[in-house]
Protein backbone atom coordinates (compact mmCIF):
# COMPACT_ATOMS: atom_id res chain seq x y z
CA UNK A 1 0.00 0.00 0.00
CA UNK A 2 2.77 2.41 0.82
CA UNK A 3 3.75 1.79 -2.51
CA UNK A 4 0.88 2.41 -4.10
CA UNK A 5 0.38 5.56 -2.19
CA UNK A 6 3.63 6.86 -3.16
CA UNK A 7 2.95 6.90 -6.53
CA UNK A 8 -0.47 8.78 -5.92
CA UNK A 9 2.18 11.74 -4.32
CA UNK A 10 4.48 11.65 -7.32
CA UNK A 11 1.40 11.95 -9.45
CA UNK A 12 0.59 15.06 -7.30
CA UNK A 13 4.00 16.42 -8.17
CA UNK A 14 3.51 15.71 -11.42
CA UNK A 15 0.25 18.19 -11.53
CA UNK A 16 2.56 20.52 -9.20
CA UNK A 17 4.84 20.73 -12.31
CA UNK A 18 2.27 21.31 -15.19
CA UNK A 19 0.91 24.87 -14.18
CA UNK A 20 4.60 26.36 -13.71
CA UNK A 21 5.85 26.32 -17.42
CA UNK A 22 2.46 26.58 -18.72
CA UNK A 23 2.36 30.62 -19.23
CA UNK A 24 5.68 31.28 -20.83
CA UNK A 25 5.14 28.57 -23.49
CA UNK A 26 1.68 30.36 -23.84
CA UNK A 27 2.63 34.13 -23.62
CA UNK A 28 3.69 35.44 -27.26
CA UNK A 29 0.01 33.91 -28.44
CA UNK A 30 -1.69 35.18 -25.42
CA UNK A 31 0.16 38.44 -24.95
CA UNK A 32 -1.29 38.95 -28.53
CA UNK A 33 -4.61 37.90 -28.06
CA UNK A 34 -4.69 40.06 -24.85
CA UNK A 35 -3.05 43.29 -26.50
CA UNK A 36 -0.72 43.72 -23.39
CA UNK A 37 3.05 44.61 -23.97
CA UNK A 38 5.65 42.07 -23.67
CA UNK A 39 7.01 42.58 -19.80
CA UNK A 40 3.05 41.81 -18.36
CA UNK A 41 4.25 38.24 -18.22
CA UNK A 42 6.60 39.02 -15.65
CA UNK A 43 4.25 40.85 -13.30
CA UNK A 44 1.63 37.37 -13.92
CA UNK A 45 4.55 35.14 -12.87
CA UNK A 46 5.53 37.31 -10.15
CA UNK A 47 1.80 37.11 -8.79
CA UNK A 48 2.02 33.60 -8.39
CA UNK A 49 5.36 33.05 -7.22
CA UNK A 50 4.07 35.64 -4.47
CA UNK A 51 1.65 32.86 -3.52
CA UNK A 52 4.07 30.40 -3.27
CA UNK A 53 6.04 32.32 -1.09
CA UNK A 54 3.47 33.28 1.50
CA UNK A 55 1.77 29.58 1.32
CA UNK A 56 4.83 28.05 1.75
CA UNK A 57 5.94 30.07 4.67
CA UNK A 58 1.95 29.34 5.81
CA UNK A 59 2.60 25.79 5.62
CA UNK A 60 3.43 25.02 9.37
CA UNK A 61 0.15 26.24 10.71
CA UNK A 62 -1.71 24.66 7.68
CA UNK A 63 -0.47 21.29 8.03
CA UNK A 64 -1.26 21.52 11.75
CA UNK A 65 -4.90 22.59 11.22
CA UNK A 66 -5.65 20.13 8.39
CA UNK A 67 -3.35 17.70 7.99
CA UNK A 68 -1.04 16.66 4.53
CA UNK A 69 -4.32 14.91 2.78
CA UNK A 70 -6.71 17.49 3.16
CA UNK A 71 -4.24 21.04 2.85
CA UNK A 72 -2.91 18.74 -0.51
CA UNK A 73 -6.62 18.05 -1.16
CA UNK A 74 -7.80 21.50 -0.59
CA UNK A 75 -4.82 23.47 -2.56
CA UNK A 76 -5.50 21.33 -5.80
CA UNK A 77 -8.89 22.34 -5.78
CA UNK A 78 -7.53 26.00 -5.85
CA UNK A 79 -4.90 25.26 -8.31
CA UNK A 80 -7.77 23.48 -11.06
CA UNK A 81 -10.33 26.17 -10.44
CA UNK A 82 -7.33 28.96 -11.06
CA UNK A 83 -6.36 27.43 -14.24
CA UNK A 84 -10.25 27.46 -15.41
CA UNK A 85 -10.28 30.99 -14.62
CA UNK A 86 -7.44 31.09 -16.90
CA UNK A 87 -9.03 29.37 -19.53
CA UNK A 88 -12.00 31.36 -19.43
CA UNK A 89 -9.93 34.92 -18.51
CA UNK A 90 -11.59 37.85 -20.33
CA UNK A 91 -9.09 40.45 -19.52
CA UNK A 92 -5.24 40.83 -17.88
CA UNK A 93 -7.35 41.69 -14.42
CA UNK A 94 -9.00 38.09 -14.43
CA UNK A 95 -5.43 36.56 -15.27
CA UNK A 96 -3.87 38.83 -12.52
CA UNK A 97 -6.27 37.67 -9.51
CA UNK A 98 -6.77 34.07 -10.92
CA UNK A 99 -2.84 33.76 -10.48
CA UNK A 100 -3.62 34.56 -7.11
CA UNK A 101 -4.94 31.12 -5.78
CA UNK A 102 -2.73 29.23 -8.42
CA UNK A 103 0.14 30.57 -6.00
CA UNK A 104 -1.42 29.32 -3.03
CA UNK A 105 -2.08 26.08 -4.14
CA UNK A 106 1.03 25.30 -5.92
CA UNK A 107 2.82 26.75 -2.74
CA UNK A 108 0.89 24.88 -0.12
CA UNK A 109 1.20 21.64 -1.90
CA UNK A 110 4.74 21.71 -2.59
CA UNK A 111 5.76 22.25 1.45
CA UNK A 112 3.31 19.65 2.37
CA UNK A 113 3.99 16.86 0.02
CA UNK A 114 7.99 17.94 0.76
CA UNK A 115 7.13 17.66 4.48
CA UNK A 116 4.91 14.54 4.43
CA UNK A 117 8.06 12.64 2.13
CA UNK A 118 10.39 13.50 4.55
CA UNK A 119 8.65 12.68 7.41
CA UNK A 120 7.40 9.42 6.29
CA UNK A 121 9.83 7.94 3.47
CA UNK A 122 13.22 6.78 3.53
CA UNK A 123 15.56 9.96 1.63
CA UNK A 124 16.16 8.86 -1.66
CA UNK A 125 12.37 8.98 -2.35
CA UNK A 126 13.07 12.89 -2.59
CA UNK A 127 15.01 12.79 -5.64
CA UNK A 128 12.61 11.25 -7.43
CA UNK A 129 9.95 13.18 -5.87
CA UNK A 130 11.42 16.59 -7.65
CA UNK A 131 12.05 14.79 -10.98
CA UNK A 132 8.32 13.96 -11.20
CA UNK A 133 8.01 17.73 -10.87
CA UNK A 134 9.73 17.74 -14.41
CA UNK A 135 7.88 15.37 -15.66
CA UNK A 136 4.94 17.33 -15.54
CA UNK A 137 6.76 20.85 -16.28
CA UNK A 138 8.02 19.34 -19.46
CA UNK A 139 4.89 17.99 -20.16
CA UNK A 140 2.98 21.48 -19.82
CA UNK A 141 4.76 23.00 -22.94
CA UNK A 142 4.07 20.17 -24.96
CA UNK A 143 -0.12 20.22 -24.15
CA UNK A 144 -0.03 23.79 -24.93
CA UNK A 145 2.35 23.56 -28.56
CA UNK A 146 -0.76 21.00 -29.45
CA UNK A 147 -3.30 23.80 -29.27
CA UNK A 148 -1.43 27.11 -29.99
CA UNK A 149 -1.59 27.00 -33.54
CA UNK A 150 -5.01 28.69 -33.76
CA UNK A 151 -6.92 32.30 -32.58
CA UNK A 152 -7.75 31.83 -28.73
CA UNK A 153 -5.81 28.32 -28.50
CA UNK A 154 -3.94 28.66 -25.55
CA UNK A 155 -7.25 29.17 -23.59
CA UNK A 156 -7.95 25.16 -24.86
CA UNK A 157 -4.09 24.33 -23.63
CA UNK A 158 -5.06 25.71 -19.68
CA UNK A 159 -8.77 24.27 -20.22
CA UNK A 160 -7.23 20.91 -20.93
CA UNK A 161 -4.33 21.26 -18.07
CA UNK A 162 -7.48 22.26 -15.34
CA UNK A 163 -8.89 19.38 -16.60
CA UNK A 164 -6.03 17.15 -15.45
CA UNK A 165 -5.90 18.76 -12.26
CA UNK A 166 -9.56 18.06 -11.44
CA UNK A 167 -8.56 14.84 -12.33
CA UNK A 168 -6.32 14.78 -9.30
CA UNK A 169 -8.22 16.11 -6.95
CA UNK A 170 -11.32 13.28 -7.49
CA UNK A 171 -8.24 10.58 -7.09
CA UNK A 172 -7.10 12.77 -3.99
CA UNK A 173 -10.65 12.94 -2.83
CA UNK A 174 -11.23 9.15 -3.11
CA UNK A 175 -8.05 7.98 -1.40
CA UNK A 176 -8.01 11.03 1.54
CA UNK A 177 -8.36 7.91 4.39
CA UNK A 178 -4.63 6.40 3.03
CA UNK A 179 -2.95 9.31 3.98
CA UNK A 180 -3.05 9.27 8.00
CA UNK A 181 -2.99 5.14 7.66
CA UNK A 182 0.69 5.20 5.74
CA UNK A 183 1.97 7.74 7.59
CA UNK A 184 1.33 5.42 10.96
CA UNK A 185 2.97 2.35 8.89
CA UNK A 186 5.86 4.28 7.83
CA UNK A 187 6.29 5.77 11.05
CA UNK A 188 8.44 3.80 13.73
CA UNK A 189 10.59 2.07 10.91
CA UNK A 190 11.75 5.60 9.93
CA UNK A 191 11.90 7.18 13.09
CA UNK A 192 13.88 4.51 14.68
CA UNK A 193 16.20 4.86 11.76
CA UNK A 194 15.72 9.35 12.08
CA UNK A 195 16.84 8.62 15.78
CA UNK A 196 20.08 6.87 15.43
CA UNK A 197 21.14 9.45 12.44
CA UNK A 198 20.26 12.24 14.55
CA UNK A 199 22.05 10.81 17.42
CA UNK A 200 25.70 11.64 15.44
CA UNK A 201 27.72 13.91 16.84
CA UNK A 202 27.14 17.03 15.38
CA UNK A 203 30.76 18.93 13.96
CA UNK A 204 29.40 21.16 11.00
CA UNK A 205 27.50 23.54 13.62
CA UNK A 206 28.19 26.69 15.21
CA UNK A 207 26.14 25.66 18.32
CA UNK A 208 26.49 29.29 19.89
CA UNK A 209 25.15 31.29 16.37
CA UNK A 210 21.43 31.90 15.18
CA UNK A 211 20.87 29.67 12.19
CA UNK A 212 21.48 33.32 9.72
CA UNK A 213 24.44 34.01 11.34
CA UNK A 214 26.28 31.16 10.79
CA UNK A 215 29.29 31.64 8.49
CA UNK A 216 28.95 30.51 4.89
CA UNK A 217 24.71 30.76 5.17
CA UNK A 218 24.66 33.95 2.89
CA UNK A 219 26.58 32.47 0.72
CA UNK A 220 24.33 29.74 0.12
CA UNK A 221 21.50 31.75 0.16
CA UNK A 222 22.80 33.93 -2.51
CA UNK A 223 23.52 30.98 -4.83
CA UNK A 224 20.06 29.48 -4.36
CA UNK A 225 19.15 33.00 -5.62
CA UNK A 226 20.17 32.74 -8.81
CA UNK A 227 19.56 29.02 -9.26
CA UNK A 228 15.92 29.87 -9.01
CA UNK A 229 16.20 33.05 -10.71
CA UNK A 230 18.04 31.59 -13.96
CA UNK A 231 15.69 28.16 -14.02
CA UNK A 232 12.42 30.06 -13.80
CA UNK A 233 13.36 33.05 -16.42
CA UNK A 234 14.11 30.28 -18.85
CA UNK A 235 11.16 29.13 -18.17
CA UNK A 236 9.21 32.33 -18.48
CA UNK A 237 11.10 33.80 -21.46
CA UNK A 238 12.87 31.28 -23.50
CA UNK A 239 9.44 30.68 -25.94
CA UNK A 240 9.01 34.58 -26.45
CA UNK A 241 13.31 34.62 -26.85
CA UNK A 242 12.98 31.78 -29.61
CA UNK A 243 10.06 33.35 -31.42
CA UNK A 244 11.37 36.28 -31.39
CA UNK A 245 15.20 36.31 -31.98
CA UNK A 246 15.40 32.89 -33.64
CA UNK A 247 12.15 33.37 -35.63
CA UNK A 248 11.00 30.04 -35.08
CA UNK A 249 6.76 29.51 -34.90
CA UNK A 250 5.22 29.74 -31.03
CA UNK A 251 4.60 26.53 -31.08
CA UNK A 252 8.17 25.05 -32.15
CA UNK A 253 9.41 27.11 -29.07
CA UNK A 254 6.79 25.81 -26.83
CA UNK A 255 8.26 22.57 -27.60
CA UNK A 256 11.41 23.08 -27.63
CA UNK A 257 11.37 24.91 -24.30
CA UNK A 258 10.06 21.61 -23.14
CA UNK A 259 12.81 19.86 -24.05
CA UNK A 260 14.86 22.18 -21.41
CA UNK A 261 12.45 21.00 -18.92
CA UNK A 262 12.45 17.90 -20.38
CA UNK A 263 16.78 17.89 -19.57
CA UNK A 264 15.73 18.88 -15.65
CA UNK A 265 13.78 16.00 -15.49
CA UNK A 266 16.15 13.36 -16.67
CA UNK A 267 19.31 15.03 -15.45
CA UNK A 268 17.46 14.43 -12.09
CA UNK A 269 16.41 10.80 -12.97
CA UNK A 270 20.01 9.98 -13.78
CA UNK A 271 21.74 12.04 -10.74
CA UNK A 272 19.74 9.71 -8.14
CA UNK A 273 21.81 7.18 -9.61
CA UNK A 274 25.47 8.75 -9.76
CA UNK A 275 24.70 10.42 -6.19
CA UNK A 276 25.55 7.00 -5.20
CA UNK A 277 29.36 7.05 -6.47
CA UNK A 278 29.75 11.22 -6.90
CA UNK A 279 29.75 13.84 -4.25
CA UNK A 280 27.37 16.30 -3.65
CA UNK A 281 29.77 19.08 -3.70
CA UNK A 282 31.13 17.86 -7.37
CA UNK A 283 27.48 17.38 -8.64
CA UNK A 284 26.49 20.67 -8.50
CA UNK A 285 29.95 22.37 -9.48
CA UNK A 286 29.55 19.82 -12.43
CA UNK A 287 26.12 20.98 -13.20
CA UNK A 288 26.83 25.05 -12.64
CA UNK A 289 30.09 24.49 -15.80
CA UNK A 290 27.49 22.54 -17.93
CA UNK A 291 24.49 25.21 -17.67
CA UNK A 292 27.29 28.07 -17.97
CA UNK A 293 28.01 26.44 -21.39
CA UNK A 294 24.64 25.82 -22.70
CA UNK A 295 23.55 29.23 -21.67
CA UNK A 296 26.77 30.84 -23.57
CA UNK A 297 25.59 28.80 -26.64
CA UNK A 298 22.55 31.14 -26.69
CA UNK A 299 24.76 34.04 -27.35
CA UNK A 300 26.14 32.82 -30.19
CA UNK A 301 24.72 33.76 -33.58
CA UNK A 302 23.99 30.27 -34.67
CA UNK A 303 21.50 29.18 -36.26
CA UNK A 304 17.84 27.71 -34.63
CA UNK A 305 18.64 24.30 -33.80
CA UNK A 306 22.01 25.53 -31.89
CA UNK A 307 19.74 27.28 -29.36
CA UNK A 308 17.71 23.76 -28.96
CA UNK A 309 20.95 22.38 -27.79
CA UNK A 310 21.33 25.24 -25.42
CA UNK A 311 18.31 25.06 -23.75
CA UNK A 312 18.62 21.55 -23.87
CA UNK A 313 22.20 21.12 -22.20
CA UNK A 314 21.45 24.21 -19.86
CA UNK A 315 18.49 22.10 -18.29
CA UNK A 316 20.74 18.97 -17.77
CA UNK A 317 23.69 21.31 -16.23
CA UNK A 318 20.66 22.96 -13.73
CA UNK A 319 19.39 19.43 -12.73
CA UNK A 320 21.57 18.09 -9.83
CA UNK A 321 21.89 21.59 -8.32
CA UNK A 322 18.85 22.29 -6.42
CA UNK A 323 18.62 18.50 -5.15
CA UNK A 324 22.25 18.47 -4.12
CA UNK A 325 22.47 22.01 -2.64
CA UNK A 326 19.26 21.35 -0.57
CA UNK A 327 21.01 17.45 0.49
CA UNK A 328 24.06 18.87 1.24
CA UNK A 329 22.97 21.27 3.69
CA UNK A 330 23.55 19.45 7.41
CA UNK A 331 26.64 18.47 5.90
CA UNK A 332 28.15 22.37 5.46
CA UNK A 333 26.56 23.83 8.21
CA UNK A 334 25.37 21.15 10.93
CA UNK A 335 22.07 19.17 11.50
CA UNK A 336 21.30 21.47 14.74
CA UNK A 337 20.50 24.15 12.14
CA UNK A 338 20.27 22.32 9.37
CA UNK A 339 16.47 22.21 9.11
CA UNK A 340 16.30 26.15 10.15
CA UNK A 341 18.78 26.90 7.26
CA UNK A 342 16.73 24.65 4.70
CA UNK A 343 13.84 27.06 5.15
CA UNK A 344 16.32 30.35 4.40
CA UNK A 345 17.26 28.48 1.22
CA UNK A 346 13.60 27.41 -0.01
CA UNK A 347 12.59 30.75 0.70
CA UNK A 348 15.32 32.80 -0.76
CA UNK A 349 14.81 30.69 -3.66
CA UNK A 350 11.49 31.39 -4.24
CA UNK A 351 12.25 34.96 -4.15
CA UNK A 352 14.72 34.49 -7.32
CA UNK A 353 11.93 32.70 -8.94
CA UNK A 354 9.63 35.70 -8.00
CA UNK A 355 11.86 38.95 -8.93
CA UNK A 356 14.22 38.18 -11.57
CA UNK A 357 12.12 36.91 -14.66
CA UNK A 358 10.07 40.29 -13.99
CA UNK A 359 13.03 42.12 -13.83
CA UNK A 360 14.50 40.69 -17.31
CA UNK A 361 11.25 41.36 -18.81
CA UNK A 362 11.44 45.27 -17.27
CA UNK A 363 15.54 44.88 -18.99
CA UNK A 364 13.25 43.02 -22.13
CA UNK A 365 10.97 46.29 -22.53
CA UNK A 366 14.03 48.54 -22.79
CA UNK A 367 16.25 46.87 -24.40
CA UNK A 368 14.56 43.85 -26.42
CA UNK A 369 14.58 40.27 -25.93
CA UNK A 370 18.01 40.19 -27.17
CA UNK A 371 18.75 40.36 -23.51
CA UNK A 372 17.83 37.60 -22.67
CA UNK A 373 21.10 34.79 -22.64
CA UNK A 374 23.44 37.57 -21.59
CA UNK A 375 20.68 37.51 -18.39
CA UNK A 376 21.08 33.75 -17.64
CA UNK A 377 24.88 33.71 -18.54
CA UNK A 378 25.07 36.54 -15.43
CA UNK A 379 23.12 34.57 -13.44
CA UNK A 380 24.96 30.90 -13.99
CA UNK A 381 27.88 32.77 -13.34
CA UNK A 382 27.11 34.43 -10.18
CA UNK A 383 25.67 30.93 -9.04
CA UNK A 384 29.04 29.36 -9.74
CA UNK A 385 31.06 32.44 -8.11
CA UNK A 386 29.04 32.52 -5.08
CA UNK A 387 29.16 28.40 -4.82
CA UNK A 388 33.04 28.19 -5.68
CA UNK A 389 33.50 30.88 -2.24
CA UNK A 390 31.08 28.60 -0.15
CA UNK A 391 32.91 25.71 -1.22
CA UNK A 392 36.81 27.53 -0.64
CA UNK A 393 35.44 28.48 2.84
CA UNK A 394 34.16 24.78 3.96
CA UNK A 395 37.32 23.62 2.54
CA UNK A 396 39.70 26.31 4.78
CA UNK A 397 37.16 25.54 7.80
CA UNK A 398 37.62 21.72 7.32
CA UNK A 399 41.45 21.79 7.07
CA UNK A 400 41.46 24.21 10.51
CA UNK A 401 39.41 21.72 12.28
CA UNK A 402 41.78 18.69 10.75
CA UNK A 403 44.83 20.83 12.02
CA UNK A 404 43.13 21.73 14.99
CA UNK A 405 43.94 25.37 14.79
CA UNK A 406 41.19 28.23 14.84
CA UNK A 407 39.52 29.34 11.67
CA UNK A 408 38.22 32.57 11.50
CA UNK A 409 36.71 32.82 8.31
Amino acid sequence: MATFFLLIIYMAFISLGLPDSLLGSAWPVMQTDLGVPLETAGLLFMTVTAGTIVSSMASGTLLKWFGTGKLTLISCIMTAGALLGFAVAPSLVWLMLCAIPLGLGGGAVDAGLNNYVAAHYKAHHMSWLHCFWGVGATLGPIIMAQYISGPDSWRDGYLTVAGIQFALVILLFVTLPLWNRVARNNHTALGEEKEDMHGAEDRGSESSAKPLQVRGVKLALVSFLFYSGAEATIGLWGSSFLVNMKEVPAAVGAQWVSLYYAGITVGRMVTGFITFKVANRTLIRAGQITALAGAALLILPLPPVFSLAGFMITGLGLAPIYPCMLHETPVRFGRKHSQSIMGYQMAVAYVGSTFMPPLLGFLASLFGIGVFPFYIVLSAAAMLLFSEKLNAFLTARKNALKNNTTFTG
